[in-house]
């Protein structure tokens, strides 16, 4: 066979593998840019040109490129000028991870005055899990936000993210952007039972396939229990996991491992390998879990640290201030009613997956295993790897490159552990990259509730009374059950005055696929429940909501009790809760959206609020370092990753604002266990309020420490110096930085410093969600005619990256409350595996959000800031659920809220003779 392709200007004769699809092909010439979301065109984001015609290049056969010119990101920019698209990208900032950037660039260079004309179906090919998709459309259309701030200004601009050019042009390194030198590649056989005890596994057949290395089971793995949840302190997740075991507890969990040189020869190692299995009673159902003669998952001693194993409790919690039977006793009006919410699939764009190989250490000419992992926790993960493996810290290192979303998920270690059990036995690297089917059904989701809600009140709208029984299914493994249920339970309760409050929560496994980490952690969850039963509350009372709401909110300075009691180190260091409340009101009072809606359809407005704690619970570390270097710029070290919550911009701007410098003149290394003593991980909302505290820290003793150096330098007295952007100031005669570096190393003084923040105490952030939306009443279709949102994230940082904060939330949350859900069938196993069977937001499903910033200045926060990553997410479905039964009458209890379900309800409250709203 003869074949030639043109890519990006450049010929290619290497002829691709009979079945071989554009993306692989492109991806092993050394094109990085072209992404891999889902390999089933669902995504966009492996989208090339071909004859200057988008294609997703997952579903291209490589071999119909014969003879025509491909287009890559990389071969956008022309003569080292940015195509026009590519800078209007980096104007708007129309990205966060930017995984899916490649793919929106590739699309958008192709658009006509038509596609511009009609987006959403131009968009339709390109799902973007970060943006919410305004700063997209403002990208596409050459709307430019981007500042670049004067010296010393940097705080409270908006400059664009650092990584911004290497993000449009595609060479920004994600996870498996690299060419390893004899790679090995790992499939995973998983099993097809939700509960069985394997009693043999014949891997002989599987190591008879040509390319097959190896095959691992759990004959070949460590017998220590672990949990794959990452957290600063262990114990606070259940030690109920093995690498492999011999029990298996959900459909999809792994079986074996199989290592081969080519992933074909790895998956077909897989599917020859014959386990006998003893299949065991399954449970998947919470409630039945808990009852008396349910199957026992995990019979494990107290060391492992599940509640009552008997019983299937991973954790639990119960308390009481008050007497709740009191509080009812005194109430006008008790409401009571239980709320569902479903599971909800991530889907960063990147998968999980880790390449593991060797490297000899410069310094001692020994060799050490690294991991490069899509992880938001690094340095966890390696104090787990040499835990599990009995390794020293220095005979590892973890690093994340780029990661291409998180979101919580990966707060896991889910491929590390056996990748590296891999390597260690062969001796060479191998990567484990998951398919998104496995994303599905062998990472983790977010943790489906059962939360019953029970308040009591006087006719005035005062509360007497709140109790919470709730039921967490953290499914087959206790990774995050208990914290996340304990979070859920907190801030929720805490909001609101009440005398009288309890409590009782239980985290639950079941045989279904793991819960894990997810944006809000829990808090959401409940959110859902309360904010309904508030709203619900006030329309029987016949008060305004609002109203209810500012009546039973906490105010500034007051502690945030709840039946579990007071978390001593969460404090309201700053209030702008009322003002999150008054967007709401200014929102009602100029609204004129309802004049939208379709005629006959049925219109109604509704909100929620929510406050959540700027940081995790029992401590949350960051360490940095910031330097001055040869050039007179400086360097940043920090152990945060960085997956487009914009952190990296963040730490510049700190930086820059302590040193009297631009943020150009910094560059950020991160993410690598070799640059600092230690970082918790980015979660937990943890960017700016801990690691950014961290590096203000560092840059400020930086500076003083500059300062008082050139003093002796210079002689000139310390109360003359000022810093500039690329000098010291001295009484008018300006010193640059690059001198005063050889001056210290003449001296042997280098000009650096360290910064260290534990995370203790917190604050918190507050917001409000209102939307007024549409509902047909004859199919159930539902649009969004106003979204607005109030955020109380104390001093912004950067507002054009908070702004994209709050929309992605925003936009996530609508994916949850609209319709996302991953749907298992009677055995457990997981149906919604594909993003065509699990719909995920599209430009067209996504209202551009008012976004409005309440005027506070943190007491605790760096500058003033507090957190605002997750906490958006939270007001959005309840909010939508006040505005969906404002429209129609009816109380919608469960989420997803379907436009099937919506129809058959209002169908239902029809014939049933209800009022029609």
């Amino acid at each position: 066979m003869s074949f030639h392709v043109q890519v990006n200007g450049q010929p290619s004769g290497a002829e691709p593998r009979p079945g071989q699809c554009l993306r692989t092909y492109l991806r092993e010439q050394g094109w990085f840019g072209v992404k891999k979301g889902c390999d089933a065109g669902d995504c966009g984001a492996c989208t090339v040109q071909v004859d200057g015609r988008p294609v997703h290049s997952c579903l291209y056969p490589a071999v119909r490129a014969d003879g025509r010119e491909v287009t890559t990101v990389e071969g956008l920019a022309r003569d080292g000028e940015l195509h026009p698209v590519q800078q209007r990208f980096l104007d708007a900032q129309g990205f966060q991870c930017g995984f899916c950037t490649v793919g929106m660039l590739m699309t958008a260079a192709a658009f006509t005055e038509d596609h511009l004309a009609d987006l959403p179906r131009a968009l339709k090919g390109n799902l973007c899990r970060c943006t919410g998709y305004r700063a997209i459309e403002d990208a596409v259309r050459g709307v430019r936000h981007v500042e670049r701030p004067c010296a010393g200004q940097a705080v409270g601009r908006s400059p664009g993210a650092p990584a911004g050019p290497q993000v449009v042009t595609g060479t920004a390194r994600y996870t498996f952007d690299l060419e390893v030198e004899g790679l090995l590649h790992m499939k995973l056989l998983r099993s097809p039972h939700p509960h069985a005890r394997i009693v043999s596994i014949d891997t002989s057949a599987a190591l008879r396939v040509p390319g097959v290395v190896a095959v691992f089971t759990h004959e070949d793995a460590p017998a220590a229990l672990y949990s794959s949840a990452r957290h600063e302190h262990p114990t606070e997740d259940p030690d109920d996991t093995r690498v492999l075991d011999d029990t298996v507890r959900f459909v999809g969990q792994r079986v074996a491992a199989v290592v081969a040189e080519s992933e074909a020869a790895a998956e077909e190692g897989c599917r020859r390998i014959v386990v006998g299995y003893e299949e065991l009673p399954y449970v998947l159902d919470p409630e039945e879990a808990m009852a008396p003669g349910a199957p026992v998952l995990h019979p494990k001693g107290p060391e492992s640290r599940i509640a009552r194993p008997e019983d299937n409790v991973c954790g639990e919690a119960h308390g009481e201030t008050g007497d709740v039977e009191q509080g009812f006793a005194e109430a006008d009006l008790v409401y009571e009613e239980t709320f569902r919410t479903q599971r909800v699939q991530h889907a960063s764009l990147e998968t999980h997956g880790c390449v593991a190989y060797f490297e000899e250490v410069e310094e001692t000419g020994e060799e050490r295993i690294v991991v490069r992992s899509s992880t938001q926790v690094p340095f966890l993960t390696r104090r787990a790897l040499c835990a599990l493996y009995g390794l020293p810290t220095e005979k590892v290192r973890v690093v994340a490159g780029r990661v291409g979303g998180g979101f919580g998920g990966k707060q896991e270690m889910l491929t590390e552990d056996v990748a590296v059990l891999a390597a260690m036995r062969l001796h060479r690297p191998v990567k484990l990259e998951f398919t998104r089917a496995e994303q599905f059904h062998g990472a983790t989701t977010r943790h489906p509730f059962r939360i019953t809600v029970k308040l009591g009140a006087k006719r005035d709208g005062t509360l007497t009374a709140i109790q919470f029984r709730v039921v967490a299914n953290t499914g087959a493994y206790g990774n995050h059950g208990p914290a996340v249920m304990y979070h859920s339970i907190g801030e929720s309760m805490g909001v609101y005055r009440a005398p009288h409050k309890k409590v009782d929560a239980y985290s639950v496994y079941t045989n279904g696929v793991p819960a894990g980490a997810f944006r809000g952690y829990g808090l959401g969850q409940v959110t859902f429940a309360l904010e309904s039963a508030m709203d619900e509350l006030a329309r029987r009372l016949g008060l305004d909501p609002l109203v209810l709401r500012e009546k039973n909110v906490i105010g500034p300075g007051e502690p945030m009790e709840g039946p579990l009691g007071e978390e001593e180190d969460l404090h309201i260091a700053s209030y702008g809760l009322d003002q999150c409340l008054q967007v709401v009101r200014d929102a009602l009072a100029d609204d004129t959206s309802a004049e939208l809606a379709p005629e006959g359809w049925l219109v109604g407005q509704g909100f929620a609020m929510s406050a959540i704690a700027c940081g995790p619970p029992g401590g949350h570390i960051a360490d940095a370092t910031v330097k001055l270097l040869e050039d007179g710029t400086y360097d940043i070290a920090v152990g945060t990753a960085e997956f487009g919550n914009g952190t990296t911009t963040v730490h510049q701007q700190i930086t820059a604002g302590a040193l009297g410098t631009t943020v150009d003149r910094t560059t950020v290394r991160q993410s690598d266990t070799d640059l600092v003593r230690h970082d918790t991980g980015a979660f937990g909302s943890a960017g700016t309020v801990v690691a950014g505290k961290a590096v203000m820290k560092a840059a400020n003793a930086l500076a003083e420490r500059i300062l008082t150096f050139t003093a002796e330098y210079a002689r000139t007295p310390r109360s003359l110096l000022r810093l500039t952007a690329d000098a010291v100031d001295c009484d008018g005669r300006p010193v640059p930085l690059k001198e005063l570096f050889e001056a210290a190393r003449g001296r042997g003084v280098e000009l650096r410093a360290d910064g260290h923040f534990g995370g203790s105490p917190r604050s918190v952030a507050f917001n409000s969600q209102w939307f007024r939306i549409a509902v047909d009443p004859d199919t159930g279709e539902i649009r969004i005619l106003r979204s607005v949102h109030g955020a109380d994230a104390g001093k912004v940082m950067n507002p054009l990256q908070c702004r994209g904060q709050v929309e992605g939330g925003v936009a996530q949350a609508l994916g949850a409350t609209l319709f996302e859900q991953v749907l298992l069938d009677e055995r457990g196993e997981v149906t919604t595996a594909a993003f065509r069977r699990y719909r995920l937001p599209a430009f067209a499903d996504v209202p551009r959000t008012e976004v409005h910033f309440s005027q506070t200045s943190d007491a605790i926060g760096p500058l003033g800031a507090k957190s605002m990553s997750e906490s958006p997410f939270n007001p959005v479905p309840p909010a939508f659920a006040n505005a969906l039964r404002d429209a129609t009458g009816i109380r919608f209890t469960e989420a997803p809220f379907l436009r099937d379900r919506v129809w058959q309800a209002i169908d239902a409250h029809r014939r049933q003779g209800g009022p029609r709203p």
